[in-house]
C-alpha cells in the first residue's frame, strides 16, 4: 500500500520515526510535489507473518480499536493479499473487529467461509453466539431468557468452520453427559467437594454441576411418582372380578348411569398420572448452560 503523503503515513504509524524526523517530514510535506522527490519514502511491506504477529499481540491486549485501524490501513507486499487473506491469525482478528464494531453480517461471513483450528474454535463460537443473542434481543426489545437463547441456538446452529463436529445434547457435549450420568449412578446427592471435582473433569462450573444433578434428581422423581400412579391404576382396575358384587362390570349391569368402568378408572389414572409428572418437572433442565 503507498501513502499519498508523510503525514498519512505517520498518522497510521506514528511510532515509525523519532519526534524530530516527523517534524521535518510533516513540514516537507507542505511543500508543493515537484520539490517532495528528495523526501519521498519507499513504500512500507509488511509479510504475513508480520501482520499476523502484530495482530495476535492487539488482539491479545484488548486493543480493539487500534487493531481496527491496524486493518484498514493495512499495507502488504505485492503478491502476499492471498496469503494474508487466508493467514488465522489474520481473519480471526478482522472478526474479533467485525464483532465488537457490530458489524455482524461481515462476522458470519469470515466465520461461515474460512476453516479455524480447534485452538480458535471457544472465542469464535462465543462471538458467533452472543452476536446472535444481540440480534435477538434487539429484534424483541427483550432480554432472553434461557429458553430464548436455547431456541436462537437451534435456529442458528455453529457452522462447521469453529466446530470440531462433537454432537451436542443441549449444550453440554455427550461425554460430559456420560460422565455426569457416571457420577450420578455412585452419588446423586454430590458434597461441594466432588462437584468441585466433577466440574474440573467435564470443564463445567461447580453451578452447573449442581444444576445438573438437581435437575436429574427431580426429573427422577417425576418419572417414579408416575410409574406409581400408573401401577395403581392397573392393579385397582384387576381387583374385582364379575361374579363380584362390588365389581364396576356388576355395579353396571344394575346401574349403568353412575358405574365407572375398568377402561374408564384406567384413563383416569393414567391422567392424574401425567398431572403429577408435569408438576413435579422442572422448567430449566440441564439443556441450558446459562444457568
Amino acid at each position: 500500500m503507498v501513502f499519498r503523503s508523510q503525514f498519512e503515513l505517520y498518522s497510521a504509524f506514528p511510532f515509525l520515526p523519532n519526534s524530530a524526523e516527523r517534524a521535518f517530514l510533516l513540514l516537507a510535506s507542505s511543500r508543493p510535489q515537484e520539490e517532495l522527490s528528495m523526501f519521498q519514502l519507499p513504500t512500507i511491506n509488511f509479510t504475513p507473518e508480520q501482520v499476523a504477529s502484530v495482530c495476535e499481540t492487539l488482539e491479545e491486549t484488548g486493543d480493539i480499536e487500534r487493531l481496527g485501524r491496524f486493518l484498514w490501513s493495512l499495507p502488504v507486499a505485492p503478491g502476499a493479499c492471498e496469503a494474508i487473506n487466508k493467514h488465522e491469525s489474520i481473519l480471526r482478528a478482522r472478526a474479533v473487529v467485525a464483532f465488537h464494531t457490530g458489524n455482524f453480517r461481515d462476522l458470519y461471513h469470515i466465520l461461515e467461509n474460512h476453516k479455524f483450528t480447534k485452538e480458535s474454535h471457544g472465542k469464535l463460537q462465543a462471538m458467533w453466539l452472543e452476536a446472535h443473542y444481540q440480534e435477538a434481543e434487539k429484534l424483541r426489545g427483550r432480554p432472553l431468557g434461557p429458553v430464548d437463547k436455547y431456541r436462537v441456538r437451534k435456529k442458528f446452529p455453529l457452522p462447521r468452520t469453529i466446530w470440531d463436529g462433537e454432537q451436542k445434547t443441549h449444550c453440554f457435549k455427550e461425554r460430559t453427559r456420560s460422565l455426569l450420568r457416571e457420577w450420578y449412578l455412585q452419588d446423586p446427592y454430590p458434597n461441594p467437594s466432588k462437584k468441585r471435582e466433577l466440574a474440573q473433569a467435564t470443564g463445567l462450573t461447580p453451578t452447573q454441576v449442581g444444576n445438573w444433578f438437581k435437575n436429574r434428581r427431580q426429573r427422577d422423581r417425576a418419572a417414579a411418582a408416575k410409574n406409581r400412579l400408573q401401577h395403581q391404576a392397573v392393579g385397582q382396575s384387576g381387583v374385582c372380578t364379575l361374579s363380584e358384587p362390588g365389581c364396576p362390570a356388576h355395579s353396571a349391569a344394575e346401574s349403568p348411569s353412575t358405574a365407572a368402568s375398568p377402561t374408564t378408572s384406567v384413563s383416569s389414572m393414567t391422567e392424574r398420572a401425567e398431572t403429577a409428572t408435569s408438576i413435579l418437572s422442572v422448567t430449566s433442565s440441564d439443556s441450558e448452560c446459562d444457568v
